[in-house]
């Protein structure tokens, strides 16, 4: 909600990234970053967004509660830790997604790798004066040599992969 805030009050005020971001003092990927809910501001950074933008800090996080000074910045502070908290959750989940998928594409290149083996080339002694038998005994070679050639870099970067996105204890 914060982030489709920011994005439709700069809007509404005419604004591009790199002019907001020229008036808060921080690059355009901060505002973009914020408008896609990748970050959040802290709640100085808030508070100066909605002078720039001429509206309240309440608009922003969506409500349209009058509070004093003080219950202001307690209300922010709980917002956007709550925001903090579900953003953290979405980057567990994502990290934890692209361990699995890169320990299944290890375990796939495995069992490729051993079909390959125990089928040991077939089509070399394949009659390939037949058309149809020599393109799929070139499309069998063609992959198994792809395949021998390509698999070793992408099995240690999938094992990089899986050791930096390990949950870290």
């Amino acid at each position: 909600m914060l982030n489709e805030n920011i994005k439709a009050s700069r809007k509404s005020k005419g604004l591009s990234q790199e002019e907001l971001a020229i008036k808060l003092n921080v690059v355009r990927q901060t505002i973009s970053k914020w408008e896609q809910g990748l970050s959040v501001p802290d709640s100085d950074m808030l508070i100066s967004i909605s002078e720039v933008l001429e509206i309240p800090v309440s608009t922003l996080l969506g409500e349209t509660v009058i509070e004093s000074k003080v219950d202001d910045i307690k209300a922010i502070s709980g917002k956007l830790e709550i925001i903090n908290l579900q953003l953290a959750q979405r980057k567990a989940t994502r990290r934890k997604t692209l361990h699995w998928l890169l320990i299944s594409l290890c375990v796939v290149i495995v069992t490729i790798s051993a079909v390959l083996i125990a089928v040991n080339s077939p089509y070399i002694g394949w009659n390939y004066s037949d058309p149809e038998t020599a393109v799929v005994g070139v499309a069998f070679h063609s992959f198994e040599w792809l395949f021998v050639r390509l698999t070793p870099i992408i099995l240690i970067g999938a094992i990089v992969g899986i050791f930096l996105t390990r949950k870290k204890v």
